[in-house]
């Protein structure tokens, strides 16, 4: 009865360890058929092509390589594009920046012109540019021109002058 007994046990254990080989057996499975799936779809690359678009890569070490040469013309891509905004970024500066108008009638007392008259100052970042003023009539018109070097002229400005070019002045600061 005790062999029996202790038969019957290893009999159980035995089963019990098959169960347990097996299903580990069938999860190893299952991941090797995983990773053979996984490296199957790495190393088939036949529809990517090089940079030229023309020539395929049938191999990984062709993929790093095309990689690479990508990644390097991207640097110089990336190093020219940063040169090139740089220098669009001086020339900005010098351009136009801000605009300031002002209408208004020079006549008032007679009322020839109404508010037909106008200053306007065009400025870059550093106060730089001109300043047009128009001066209209019913008889004629009058077109004048100043230069502008940091928000202030050589020349004798006007009253509305002075507001175009403080109004230019404060859309810069806003910036």
């Amino acid at each position: 009865m005790f062999n029996a007994f202790f038969t019957t046990i290893s009999q159980h254990i035995f089963t019990v360890a098959a169960i347990v080989i097996s299903l580990l057996l069938i999860a190893i499975l299952l991941r090797l058929g995983w990773l053979y799936r996984r490296v199957n779809r790495l190393l088939a690359i036949g529809n990517v092509f090089q940079h030229d678009m023309k020539t395929p890569i049938t191999s990984i070490e062709e993929a790093l390589v095309a990689a690479t040469a990508d990644l390097a013309e991207l640097k110089k891509f990336t190093t020219d594009m940063r040169q090139y905004l740089t220098t669009v970024e001086q020339r900005l500066k010098n351009s136009v920046q801000s605009i300031g108008t002002v209408r208004y009638n020079p006549f008032k007392g007679t009322g020839d012109g109404g508010n037909n008259s106008f200053s306007a100052a065009f400025l870059n970042e550093q106060g730089d540019g001109i300043v047009i003023t128009s001066l209209y009539t019913r008889d004629r018109i009058s077109v004048f021109g100043k230069p502008i070097s940091r928000f202030t002229s050589e020349r004798e400005l006007s009253e509305e002058e002075r507001a175009a070019i403080t109004t230019c002045q404060q859309k810069i600061i806003q910036k």
